[in-house]
């Protein structure tokens, strides 16, 4: 008896018709289109932040600075040590927040999908019914300030984003679709618990929810101002988007008096296009080690049947 060895077969190139190449060529084309003028501000803010601010308010602004200038820069930094202390609070408040409340909201999400959860339901139509109507400024300043305590501190920053009801109600539906009911039956049959399954199945597989619902409250942490304008007074616990609106405001004041008295001009147009620098930068610096996570499709062949 003799044996053959099949041998592997030659690797089938497809041709693609003219008309797929002809799309194909459109659709770059759009994409790169689309491309360059999503990045077009981004580059001129940058370019006007370097230029010059007489020459930024005489010829406007340029791809490439006329007149290369660091003086916002160095009007920002000028003292390293309040800036410095804002950009801390501000990551340690959009550390700790988003880590709490992805922990919040992916529990919140799995409970509510639940179809054994009884109340499931009423639950959910509660939270939906906030995205409708809700109490009022007054009442929810009045409850923070005065029943919480929140003044001057970090949880007035943390807790009112903390948990948001489109959040969960996305978190919800990103659940039921991509955690199969069989995974977790079966590992009930093994004797495992809710919250082991939550932490050891649901978490893993949910990993582009976590993702994205983490991208939305990173940057609801990282673009706060308002509640630090209602609830904190004390200049040290700023965070960065109000202590450079702050800053902008003290710099106009001090322009008007410059102008009255004689003194020397600040970069009033540049410092703001560096101020956009400076916020923006760490966030376009993280999304693209956060992109490769919104994927789909991780819960496919995961149940074998």
């Amino acid at each position: 008896m003799t044996i053959t060895h099949a041998k592997p077969a030659a690797a089938v190139k497809i041709r693609r018709t003219p008309s797929q190449l002809a799309f194909n060529l459109i659709a770059y084309t759009i994409i790169l289109l689309l491309s360059i003028f999503c990045l077009f501000p981004l580059v001129m803010i940058v370019s006007g932040s370097f230029t010059e601010n007489d020459t930024l308010l005489r010829e406007g602004y340029r791809l490439i600075p006329s007149r290369f200038s660091t003086a916002s820069y160095r009007e920002l930094f000028k003292y390293p040590d309040s800036i410095l202390r804002a950009y801390g609070t501000t990551i340690v408040c959009t550390v700790v927040g988003t880590a709490l409340g992805l922990l919040i909201i992916s529990m919140t999400g799995y409970v509510l999908q639940r179809k054994d959860f009884k109340y499931r339901n009423v639950f959910s139509f509660l939270i939906y019914f906030t995205t409708i109507f809700g109490g009022g400024m007054v009442p929810w300043y009045i409850m923070l300030s005065k029943y919480l305590h929140m003044n001057n501190t970090f949880a007035a920053r943390v807790f009112p984003i903390l948990m948001s009801s489109f959040l969960i109600i996305l978190m919800r539906t990103f659940i039921s679709s991509s955690c199969p009911v069989e995974i977790i039956e079966s590992a009930k049959i093994d004797s495992a618990g809710d919250f082991r399954i939550f932490w050891n199945i649901v978490l893993p597989i949910i990993g582009p929810g976590l993702a994205t619902v983490g991208l939305f409250l990173a940057l609801s942490y990282w673009n706060e101002w308002y509640l630090t304008s209602l609830f904190i007074t004390k200049r040290d616990m700023y965070s960065l988007q109000y202590y450079l609106y702050d800053l902008l405001n003290s710099a106009k004041f001090a322009q008007e008096m410059g102008i009255a008295t004689g003194a020397e001009k600040l970069p009033s147009e540049s410092i703001k296009m560096a101020m956009v620098v400076i916020v923006t930068g760490p966030m376009i610096l993280l999304y693209p080690f956060v992109q490769k996570y919104f994927v789909t499709g991780i819960a496919i062949g995961s149940v074998k049947g």
